[in-house]
């Protein structure tokens, strides 16, 4: 299923790296060839695995746009520390309550930045659903969380077709083992942002690798 609005897809490469200088070592790789970036944050409590935090990112060198996922337990608490014009993409399974989430969404308006909600390949998409006025993103991850190099969930697309039939003018990424064989099918379902690692930062040419993401997801 094509876009209604656009057909334009955005390649996000994503960062999940341990230290600040591996850090600023990819941006430089991918700045030339995007517009923005996806960086990985867990905290080593709501995924087993831990990255660099907001003290290290900071600060986040100009000239791109952040798409920052927190796989962390109380997502208003980092994101205070990383204020900025930034999309903070927090999962679902930590929101306590719908006062808990009123806290998330008061933190990111007074970090400047927006809100963008994800959920796990087996979270319902009923538990983000009450959410979608309140988000310009949706995030559906096609791994677990975690780690990257993983393989594509195949199980996760009528999961993004249902949510591109009731959110016509979201915005929706999908995260998870993107390569030249899955992003078409993530773009086909109804995606406009993927999220990729492995395959650009270990191709022999990084921006023809975002090139040929691209290009075959809009194909699709």
């Amino acid at each position: 299923m094509s876009l209604s609005q656009k057909s334009e897809v955005e390649i996000l490469p994503a960062i999940l790296v341990k230290d600040r200088s591996h850090f600023l070592e990819q941006l430089e790789i991918v700045k030339p060839h995007v517009k923005g970036v996806h960086i990985d944050i867990m905290d080593d409590v709501f995924v087993p695995n831990k990255t660099l935090g907001p003290e290290e990112l900071k600060p986040l060198p100009p000239g791109l746009e952040y798409s920052l996922h927190w796989m962390v337990e109380s997502p208003e608490e980092w994101i205070a520390k990383l204020p900025g014009p930034h999309i903070h993409m927090i999962h679902v399974e930590t929101v306590k309550s719908p006062s808990h989430f009123d806290e998330i969404e008061k933190a990111v308006k007074s970090a400047g930045g927006k809100l963008a909600i994800s959920l796990n390949p087996g979270t319902r998409l009923e538990d983000i659903l009450p959410y979608k006025d309140r988000v310009m993103r949706f995030l559906v991850m096609s791994v677990i969380p975690g780690f990257d190099g993983q393989k594509y969930i195949q199980e996760v697309e009528p999961k993004i077709e249902r949510l591109r039939e009731c959110c016509p003018h979201h915005e929706i990424e999908v995260d998870g083992g993107i390569n030249f064989e899955t992003a078409p099918r993530a773009a086909h379902a109804g995606a406009n942002v993927l999220a990729s690692a492995s395959t650009i930062f270990r191709a022999d040419n990084p921006g023809e690798a975002i090139k040929k993401l691209k290009k075959l997801a809009e194909e699709a």
